[in-house]
């Protein structure tokens, strides 16, 4: 929300004035946090932030599955998913979201190709932190390419390819690799449509201040 360049804000007071300018969120604060004497807060912003991106889910056939249903997946997809295990994938992409849980050495048994990008090198001035990124979940991975950090990779196959040969032990074989991606598409979930839809924004008023640099 303060990012000057990509929301134009100089600092939080920027944004509470933004908010407080316009009657339809004064209320909607009033309504989310009554007990509190002024509800519009940079830190109650971010918790109704927060409220709403922990019901972005998109339950997968994968959940289904794992829910006790043996039948959610074919047989293809569960190949896959022991392909994916086997080949020790499951280390860094695990847990609920199947990944996003950690930061891992991008090319961690063969160098990889572009290091333009040093990861959180760039952030930590680590040596040991060169070439490391936070782990992505694979959850819908079929709909989000392109792939990697510099988005190099169009294809989800060719970018499972990548990882066999950087990030474990040995090379994935042609079989691996079409069995690990037919797994992974049984991680595409359904959007909650009726949630996500655009909202009718209230607008701003004259009381409203211009973004920063205007």
């Amino acid at each position: 929300m303060m990012n000057p360049v990509e929301m134009a804000m100089a600092d939080a007071h920027a944004v509470e004035e933004v908010v407080l300018s316009i009657p339809e969120y004064r209320a909607a604060f009033a309504k989310a946090f009554p007990n509190e004497r002024h509800p519009v807060t940079i830190e109650n912003a971010a918790l109704a932030i927060g409220a709403f991106e922990r019901k972005l889910v998109a339950p997968s056939r994968w959940d289904k599955f794992l829910a006790g249903d043996a039948n959610a997946l074919t047989p293809e997809e569960k190949a896959g998913f022991i392909a994916f295990y086997r080949a020790g994938c499951h280390t860094c992409h695990g847990g609920p979201l199947v990944g996003g849980r950690l930061y891992q050495k991008v090319g961690l048994v063969k160098p990889w190709p572009n290091q333009k990008d040093l990861g959180r090198y760039e952030v930590t001035k680590q040596d040991s932190d060169k070439m490391v990124f936070k782990v992505p979940s694979l959850r819908n991975i079929e709909k989000t390419a392109p792939y990697f950090h510099d988005g190099s990779v169009a294809s989800l196959e060719a970018a499972v390819r990548m990882m066999g040969e950087h990030q474990v032990e040995r090379p994935l074989t042609d079989s691996e690799a079409k069995e690990i991606v037919t797994w992974l598409k049984s991680l595409t979930g359904e959007l909650p449509m009726d949630y996500i839809r655009k909202p009718e924004l209230p607008k701003s008023t004259g009381a409203t201040p211009k973004p920063a640099g205007d």
